[in-house]
């Protein structure tokens, strides 16, 4: 756990940095130590330290990678809006897909932007988190209007709309190549426990065998890439 020293600005919004990668930790840091208004008081490269961190240090705002060293960060996200109801989470992740985004807000994220979006765009985004609104790219945003309207159907949904987070984890994984073992290995989970998510996977999408359900991933994949 890192706790960064506190400083004179009485008024600034404390902002913790749950993000693995070091480089881009940094990044984050020194950009926001430019903004009157924001100070870091915290940072952490996993869940479970950022957990400890936010505890010790009681934030206004949490910028969280989406992917963190033992999963995706989406627990993290529904435990802190459970435990800290006022607390702005805005979700910073390399991932494009749409997706993504309606995942980490039905988890309780107040925001998602992509780090090639940030580069221009963060302090917008944690500004409009911070006011009490969400943000989201206006594209994304209308997307998900039209789903949160259209509601799920069963003969026509899509994965994500049918398996559960930690399913629609292991189904993109399958789509991007990885095997079973790898897949283990990089959610540290045991092969038993993704064989067992294959198996529902093939249930809820028709799947006949492991072979239909990796084409299904595949081509869902590639189609995502595409949008």
């Amino acid at each position: 756990m890192t706790r960064i020293a506190e400083n004179a600005v009485g008024t600034a919004a404390r902002v913790v940095l749950v993000e693995d990668h070091p480089v881009f930790r940094k990044g984050l840091m020194d950009l926001l130590g430019e903004v009157e208004d924001l100070r870091v008081c915290g940072e952490a490269g996993d869940a479970t330290e950022g957990s400890r961190v936010i505890d010790e240090v009681s934030p206004d705002l949490v910028l969280m990678d989406l992917s963190l060293p033992q999963g995706n960060a989406l627990p993290l996200v529904r435990d802190l809006r459970n435990r800290y109801p006022a607390l702005r989470i805005l979700v910073v992740s390399m991932h494009e897909e749409r997706m993504y985004a309606e995942r980490a807000l039905r988890a309780g994220a107040d925001g998602y932007i992509t780090k090639a979006e940030a580069v221009d765009r963060l302090i917008e985004a944690i500004r409009e988190v911070l006011a009490g609104r969400f943000y989201l790219k206006p594209e994304w945003a209308a997307w998900l209007l039209r789903q949160s309207m259209r509601g799920p159907d069963a003969s026509t949904a899509e994965p994500e709309a049918l398996l559960s987070d930690r399913e629609l984890e292991v189904f993109t994984l399958l789509g991007w190549g990885y095997s079973t073992r790898e897949i283990a290995e990089r959610l540290q989970r045991s092969p038993k426990t993704i064989d067992s998510h294959r198996e529902h996977m093939k249930h809820k999408l028709g799947a006949a065998s492991n072979a239909a359900l990796l084409r299904m991933a595949t081509i869902w994949v590639m189609n995502l890439s595409e949008n």
